[in-house]
């Protein structure tokens, strides 16, 4: 019973952090958003991003269940020391819970597309505690200006997804049904390798249009049959092979940038990929480049490296050329 009422609270958390940044829309503007505030070790923290970082310790501080004491794990606090609720020794602590408030907020601060807020807790376990102890998460859409619908998506471990949409105008939430795509291949559908900067992109670019050229050939038919999407956001790439819409995410950054000898802070960070939990549990293959669980411990610092396909055959048929192509051009 103790994971579905923090699979709830995770969810109610993610309700305070979306209204508080669509509140704060109503008096700021684009240059006040997008102002520069901090720059962390792991990412450069935003205007926008400081508002959501105060939603969550007022909503921990009011709704926080004390009987289940949990340390707090999220960028722009690493500073700070441990940061529990309520405030104990992290030791006497039950729970671990990381939290990226704001994931896409490069796309959400310039009323570009949707961000996410992503959470998931593990059962403390100090150090070691590590994304493959996610036993809940969820994750909840922080929607444009201009949308009428912001959606939900939560897992306890085993127990399947939970989906659900709101009408930020009526207040009113409906059942969602979301299913990754069953197609058995890639042709004339959406599947992508991110390259979002500059950084590293001819290498990425070089690697995908090999993986599409051993699978059905490129230039060998009238128009282009695969399509590519850089949603900047783990959070909604992961919401993009839920509700069936992507067929192949590829977030190989660590390794490409290493390869090109570049710095590795704009990459994947275990906050982004806290969520994983949620396409097992709807059935999509979620796995590091070699094969294996993409884990890390619950940090805000550590490179994760995934791809996901929408379902086993998918992964069948591009898994072992993609495998082979890393083998060759980044190892």
């Amino acid at each position: 019973m103790i994971l579905e009422e923090l699979r709830s609270l995770l969810c109610q958390l993610g309700d305070h952090i979306r209204d508080a940044v669509v509140e704060s829309r109503k008096d700021g503007d684009i240059t006040t958003r997008s102002a520069v505030a901090h720059e962390s070790e792991a990412d450069t923290i935003y205007a926008i991003d400081k508002i959501s970082e105060a939603a969550i310790f007022e909503w921990f501080a009011k709704h926080w269940p004390a009987s289940e004491p949990v340390e707090i794990v999220m960028e722009g606090i690493e500073d700070q020391g441990a940061t529990t609720f309520p405030k104990i020794s992290v030791n006497d602590t039950k729970w671990k819970c990381i939290i990226d408030p704001i994931d896409g907020t490069r796309g959400i601060m310039y009323d570009k597309r949707s961000a996410w807020a992503l959470a998931g807790i593990a059962p403390q376990r100090g150090l070691v505690t590590k994304l493959s102890d996610i036993v809940v998460a969820a994750m909840t859409e922080i929607p444009t200006s201009k949308q009428w619908r912001a959606d939900q998506v939560s897992a306890v471990k085993g127990q399947g997804i939970i989906a659900q949409s709101f009408d930020i105008f009526k207040k009113t939430h409906q059942q969602l049904p979301l299913k990754p795509s069953v197609a058995s291949d890639f042709l004339h559908g959406f599947s992508s390798f991110c390259k979002f900067f500059p950084e590293g992109r001819v290498l990425t670019s070089s690697m995908e249009e090999r993986l599409w050229h051993e699978l059905y050939g490129l230039g060998s038919a009238k128009s282009p049959r695969i399509f590519d999407d850089q949603y900047i956001s783990t959070g909604g790439q992961f919401y993009e092979i839920l509700c069936g819409h992507d067929r192949l995410i590829a977030d190989l950054r660590p390794l490409v940038l290493k390869k090109c000898g570049l710095d590795d802070s704009l990459v994947c960070h275990p906050y982004d990929s806290c969520c994983a939990l949620l396409l097992q549990e709807a059935g999509a293959i979620y796995e590091d480049p070699f094969g294996n669980f993409p884990d890390a411990p619950l940090d805000t610092t550590s490179p994760v490296s995934w791809i996901t396909y929408a379902n086993a055959g998918l992964a069948k048929t591009a898994r072992p050329v993609i495998q082979r192509i890393i083998q060759e051009m980044l190892l």
